[in-house]
């Protein structure tokens, strides 16, 4: 086999594996808790999620260091951030979305990064 086919079945095989590792999205049945998660001097991390009508997003996280974080959805170019916590260490709360649609939650570091601790639960209207 050539060198240059060996480096494209190479970049499909990574391509591959990479699918295979995409995680099944947070919903009521598929909470998510993680650990120490690293992000890096400036880095950012997002969980997205859809709410439907009725749904309420659980959310809490701690952090080593303060991280800006934030619940996020487009409308249109826009970026709408319905909640806004600023250089903080850690918070927890349930987000009651206003619109059925496709949320994320973003913690983004500052110059020191950050070790990050989170929790994102789905809970039907009425559980």
């Amino acid at each position: 086999m050539r060198p240059a086919s060996r480096a494209r079945c190479a970049a499909f095989a990574a391509a591959l594996s990479l699918c295979a590792c995409v995680q099944a999205p947070i919903s009521a049945d598929a909470p998510k808790t993680v650990r120490g998660h690293p992000l890096p001097p400036f880095g950012t991390l997002e969980e997205c999620l859809r709410l439907e009508r009725g749904e309420r997003a659980h959310f809490a996280f701690e952090s080593t260091e303060p991280v800006d974080f934030s619940i996020r959805y487009r409308d249109g170019p826009a970026v709408v951030m319905p909640v806004v916590r600023e250089q903080s260490r850690g918070d927890a709360g349930v987000f009651a979305p206003p619109l059925e649609r496709d949320y994320c939650l973003a913690w983004e570091a500052g110059p020191a990064g950050a070790s990050l601790d989170y929790l994102v639960r789905v809970k039907r209207a009425g559980s």
